[in-house]
């Protein structure tokens, strides 16, 4: 008599099982609003209600963070014709590579919430500088030096413009409802861990200080 209920409940599983998980996919229960019942949604239809959870902080920070990578990329792109030191090659190349990806994720997200994609230029345009990103004067005496000096001013101010990038990830984090929503907060989690590792290695190139006049 045990043996026989327990072969009714699981077929009885069973047929739930396969009710919930039709042609369509698995089914997901969405709870109603206060006073309203639930409701059965396909696995596309979840993933189009999570876009919703995306914030103007949210945007805004992927839109700034495409304009900080591109400036990255221009100061990595001066390494080869500058520097002589394998380690600023490989440096580069990492942070290049990287960044490039991470710049096509950022546009592939905002394309897909119908946001604009701002231009890779935009941070060359009035108000589209972002934290600790080199102004026009870094940057031109960056192109103008060579060797040991390009290294020195290329190591500071990578970790300048790192640690800027830090600082906007802290800023979304700290803006209400802001970086929750699953890809911006993979993301944001990861450029925070991945360029405090880069500061690190740039501080390690750069070598102890040097003691000043007299020392």
């Amino acid at each position: 008599m045990k043996r026989a209920l327990v072969i009714l409940l699981l077929g009885a599983a069973g047929a739930a099982c396969r009710s919930a998980s039709g042609a369509g996919g698995t089914a997901i229960i969405q709870p109603g609003a206060p006073g309203q019942a639930n409701r059965t949604i396909s696995t596309a239809d979840a993933t189009d209600l999570s876009k919703v959870q995306a914030t103007p902080a949210d945007i805004k920070f992927m839109q700034g963070m495409i304009g900080h990578h591109a400036q990255a990329i221009e100061m990595t792109a001066l390494i080869p014709e500058r520097s002589q030191r394998r380690e600023m090659l490989l440096l580069g190349q990492r942070i290049s590579v990287s960044q490039a990806d991470e710049m096509e994720m950022m546009k592939t997200w905002l394309l897909k919430r119908g946001q604009e994609i701002p231009s890779e230029h935009a941070h060359h345009m009035p108000g589209g500088m972002m934290p600790g990103m080199l102004t026009d004067e870094q940057m031109q005496e960056l192109a103008a030096a060579k060797g040991e000096a390009f290294d020195q001013l290329f190591l500071k101010g990578m970790i300048q413009h790192h640690q800027g990038a830090i600082d906007m990830v802290d800023e979304l984090f700290k803006t209400p409802g802001a970086g929750q929503e699953g890809d911006i907060n993979a993301f944001a989690a990861d450029v925070d861990s991945d360029q405090r590792m880069e500061i690190n290695r740039m501080r390690a190139l750069l070598g102890p200080p040097r003691p000043g006049p007299g020392r």
